[in-house]
């Protein structure tokens, strides 16, 4: 179980503002990552940390530093594993409405209107604007009033105009669920973060969230668009990546180490999920250190 953590988190700003803001800069263990969705619109820029990223039916590992605008109600983990010297995450929450029902519906708002529709896929944002917004959305928290919100639109401005972006969660699998799912995917996801390195059987997550084998199936199927042993290997190839970029463990080790028991199995669905051998993208990592 995950303990008394809501599912649906409801967002609280500070009283006058209409911004919810705040700066991490350390893992504090009642903050462990959760599944969990909001109505808010989520901007989150970490800079100088490790994590994994988890939106929607999207897996992926990032280190270093990322920018994502995650829409309303798309469901998401949190994302720092580990902050480095001097990291921090920076988490911007607010309604699409925050300025007003129709602000965003006058002519000149199209671009941001836009950007709020692109949001529903979750949108990772390139190295560029990462540069051009980062210390702009970290100097936020120290902004009140009006230069707040001027600022913020100006960042808004800008993210709508960016070109190097990808749309993570785009394979046209519409990733909403009800309220109530979410604690069941939750204990799903607990039981995968803590058991990948095992073989986990569909009667052990059956049994764990009180379904029969084939109901669990159409239900996880029907819920995140993958099947069960889908996602598990994707989280194991997500971790496997995470090895391959901070530590000099052989290929053959990072294999075992991720929860795989035949290499060559491991090659092929580590080439089909990233589009490189592990060889390649350990190589491409190390290339892009050094840069």
């Amino acid at each position: 179980m995950t303990g008394n953590k809501p599912a649906f988190e409801k967002i609280l700003p500070k009283f006058g503002s209409s911004l919810s803001i705040r700066l991490h800069d350390e893992q504090v263990e009642e903050k462990l990552p959760f599944w969990h969705f909001h109505p808010e619109i989520e901007l989150v820029y970490v800079n100088k940390a490790k994590g994994k990223r988890h939106i929607g039916n999207h897996l992926s590992y990032f280190n270093n530093s990322q920018l994502i605008l995650i829409g309303a109600n798309l469901p998401h983990n949190g994302f720092v594993d580990r902050f480095t010297s001097n990291g921090t995450e920076t988490v911007i929450q607010f309604k699409e409405d925050f300025l007003g029902e129709s602000f965003f519906d006058i002519p000149e708002m199209i671009l941001i209107k836009n950007l709020f529709i692109r949001a529903k896929m979750g949108i990772l944002f390139g190295k560029d604007t990462k540069l051009l917004l980062g210390s702009k959305i970290k100097n936020l928290i120290k902004l009140e009033g009006i230069d707040r919100i001027t600022q913020f639109l100006d960042i808004l401005k800008e993210l709508s105009r960016a070109k190097d972006y990808a749309l993570l969660n785009v394979d046209g699998y519409a990733f909403e669920i009800k309220h109530q799912d979410n604690e069941r995917i939750d204990i799903i996801f607990k039981l995968i973060r803590e058991n990948f390195m095992r073989p986990i059987t569909l009667d052990e997550v059956s049994d764990i969230v009180s379904m029969t084998v084939p109901a669990f199936c159409r239900y996880y199927k029907k819920i995140t668009g993958k099947t069960f042993t889908q996602f598990v290997n994707e989280f194991r190839i997500v971790h496997a990546t995470k090895l391959l970029s901070e530590t000099h463990s052989s290929i053959t080790d990072v294999c075992f180490e991720s929860g795989f028991n035949n290499f060559s199995h491991f090659s092929k669905l580590f080439k089909k999920i990233t589009g490189k051998s592990p060889l390649k993208y350990r190589n491409e990592v190390k290339q892009l250190l050094v840069q």
